[in-house]
């Protein structure tokens, strides 16, 4: 049986998008000894199969955070656990905390400490697992839920944060990119974070591993407007990293999933 060279070709791009390296067509016409034309052709054909994100020179994988809120939030809950006991780390006694959509977030809800916060939500999980917290202040964002998000974020939700002065926003992360910045899947969604944006005084956000380097069709803002990127433990190990780290971004590592809750965060030298 004969291997047609260009399908075998762009199942080995493929398979680089898939361990979520992003690729450019400069470097892959070099490296098959192609012209540039024929590796747009691949990523074009890769791109209409919804296996990566066509991008100016290249091609970003798709962020995991595609599928809905239900299906996620099961997944990687050590990981994501550990970005929260770092994150919490960030929150000062008494301050008004946005907590957005997102599985990351909702484990960050789990292990918010008693401060004397006040603690806003569009999300319903997030405000059902904290409905009980005598020592917080709940606000719950109205509107239509949209059940793939998990929350509101229409007309309604955005009128009501346009009322608030939010101390610290975390912003939940569809995908991270130097590139292609904050991104979302949904545009009402990323019409909602860019709202978030303008009236919270800082932003944190925490991102898997998987997320970074990703890309999503609308974008959010550029990452350097982030303050405070919590990312995982290993997350110098990622082809992305060194790229972020270069925009000046406020990096906090969090510890490996397997050493104790809530650590305290540390901070990246750049």
């Amino acid at each position: 049986m004969t291997i047609d060279p260009p399908m075998e070709r762009r199942d080995i791009i493929a398979g680089r998008l898939a361990q979520g390296q992003s690729v450019t067509a400069g470097s892959l016409a070099e490296e098959f000894s192609v012209s540039p034309d024929a590796i747009r052709r691949d990523l074009r054909a890769l791109a209409a199969e919804g296996r990566c994100r066509r991008v100016y020179g290249g091609a970003l994988p798709i962020s995991p955070a595609s599928s809905p809120i239900i299906g996620r939030v099961g997944e990687a809950r050590e990981r994501k656990a550990a970005l929260a006991a770092a994150a919490v780390g960030l929150i000062r006694p008494g301050e008004f905390v946005f907590l957005d959509n997102g599985s990351t977030n909702l484990a960050l809800a789990e292990v918010l400490p008693s401060l004397e916060l006040t603690i806003a939500t569009n999300s319903v999980a997030i405000a059902a697992m904290l409905a009980d917290r005598l020592d917080l202040r709940l606000h719950l964002v109205g509107g239509l839920v949209d059940a793939e998000i998990g929350g509101s974020v229409d007309a309604t939700a955005v009128l009501a944060v346009q009322q608030m002065n939010v101390d610290r926003c975390f912003l939940g992360a569809c995908s991270a990119s130097a590139v292609e910045g904050v991104s979302a899947f949904d545009p009402a969604d990323a019409a909602f974070k860019r709202v978030l944006l303008t009236c919270s005084r800082r932003i944190v956000m925490m991102v898997t591993n998987d997320k970074l380097g990703t890309g999503a069709p609308h974008r959010v803002t550029p990452l350097d407007h982030i303050d405070s990127l919590v990312v995982e433990h290993d997350a110098a190990t990622h082809s992305e990293f060194e790229a972020i780290t270069r925009l000046g971004v406020d990096i906090v590592a969090g510890k490996s999933p397997a050493r104790s809750a809530r650590p305290r965060p540390r901070h990246f030298a750049l």
